[in-house]
């Protein structure tokens, strides 16, 4: 049995299956950033799955690409983990861009390859290597273009009367703004990057509205200035994209690149599929 994880700061998807790639079973997890969870916080999401508890020794492999495994410390700390929990598993843990390049490139294709989801990330694949010129700080400092981005700007427009009232009064509709609520959830409970992301879905429903597309079109705007755009080759190379933020703004997204003289590549929404195939025949 062999599991392939794609997994964020908001969520995990695992899949498993066996040699052939024949499916056995698909779930769901929180996701597991090591960034911003502890070594229990991980253990119980974990757990708190059955399919993935009751078939802890039965995985031989396990394939994690995860948000936050960008460093050889947050590797190394990820892999421990799996070793001690699927006690008879090759465990291998690498960053999420290598699920999205793997999802999205053709077998030897160079290719610039970003994920847009709850954070953000940008590298360079020329075949057979992968390239990387902006190391990531974090959801605070970074992550141009994301969901947790538009969260932000939103909770701030909101704050700050910057909004107009009709905006203002839908999103007090779908979200509790109670600012006591809002900073228990920003700095008392776990993941706020994902409870930040949570926004975006509104944003990118009301993306006609003045603000919302003004946001919309900074963010990304940002994001191609500082982080495709870091690439040489930028305006040579196909641009992949994976993440719930392309793919629901890809309108948008491939507007902005054409001003850019950028060629859009493929927008997936997730890479898993395509790691079904790609590691079916390890």
């Amino acid at each position: 049995m062999k599991l392939l994880v794609d997994s964020g700061s908001t969520k995990a998807d695992w899949i498993a299956i066996d040699d052939d790639g024949k499916v056995l079973f698909i779930t769901q997890s929180l996701g597991l950033n090591p960034e911003v969870l502890s070594h229990d916080q991980i253990l119980d999401r974990l757990n708190e799955k059955f399919d993935i508890s009751q078939n802890k020794t039965n995985v031989s492999h396990i394939y994690f690409y995860g948000a936050g495994c960008g460093t050889d410390r947050m590797k190394n700390y990820m892999t421990d983990i799996f070793k001690k929990y699927f006690k008879n598993a090759t465990v291998l843990v690498q960053e999420d861009t290598f699920a999205a390049v793997f999802a999205t490139t053709a077998k030897n294709e160079k290719a610039i390859v970003c994920i847009l989801g709850t954070g953000s990330n940008c590298s360079y694949f020329d075949g057979s290597v992968l390239h990387q010129k902006v190391q990531s700080l974090g959801y605070i400092a970074m992550d141009d273009g994301s969901g947790n981005r538009f969260g932000r700007h939103l909770l701030r427009a909101y704050y700050f009367n910057k909004m107009d009232a009709e905006l203002a009064k839908e999103l007090a509709k779908e979200f509790d703004l109670d600012p006591d609520y809002i900073k228990n959830k920003l700095y008392k409970e776990p993941n706020p990057n994902a409870y930040l992301a949570t926004f975006a879905k509104f944003l990118i429903k009301h993306k006609e509205n003045a603000y919302c597309k003004k946001i919309i079109k900074k963010e990304l705007k940002a994001f191609v200035k500082n982080y495709i755009m870091q690439f040489d080759n930028y305006k040579e190379v196909p641009v992949h994209f994976v993440g719930s933020i392309a793919f629901y703004l890809k309108d948008e997204l491939e507007a902005m690149l054409l001003k850019k003289g950028i060629k859009l590549g493929n927008v997936l929404r997730r890479p898993l599929d395509g790691l079904i195939a790609y590691h079916a025949v390890d």
